[in-house]
């Protein structure tokens, strides 16, 4: 016996493809997109991307602020100045990871 390639809509009774994700009369959802291997790998990697940067940036300040104990005041400007660079470089990381990361989680998205 063949699938049957039309169902009725369980909320206006109107005759839909069963490939349809909603009914064109009333509109109710049919089923639910889901988002494939490759989108599921993206999104898992956009969020990991952003802990990780979190993760980094607390990091880098804890070592910062610990390493300024018994420095000159040259030395302590000089690591101070070294630690803006140092976040200031892993910000500009993060930002174009993020944005590389999202156009990539959008072109994935379910449709």
């Amino acid at each position: 016996m063949a699938k049957p390639t039309i169902i009725e809509c369980p909320s206006c009774e109107h005759k839909v493809s069963i490939t349809a994700p909603s009914c064109p009369s009333c509109g109710a959802v049919l089923r639910k997109a889901k988002r494939g291997i490759f989108g599921k790998l993206v999104m898992f990697t956009f969020w990991g991307f952003n802990l990780l940067m979190i993760l980094w940036i607390w990091a880098g300040m804890n070592v910062a602020v610990e390493g300024q104990e018994g420095l000159s005041g040259a030395e302590s400007a000089g690591a101070a100045i070294g630690a803006g660079l140092g976040i200031t470089m892993i910000i500009f990381v993060w930002i174009f990871g993020v944005i590389i990361l999202g156009i990539m989680a959008l072109l994935t998205r379910p449709k």
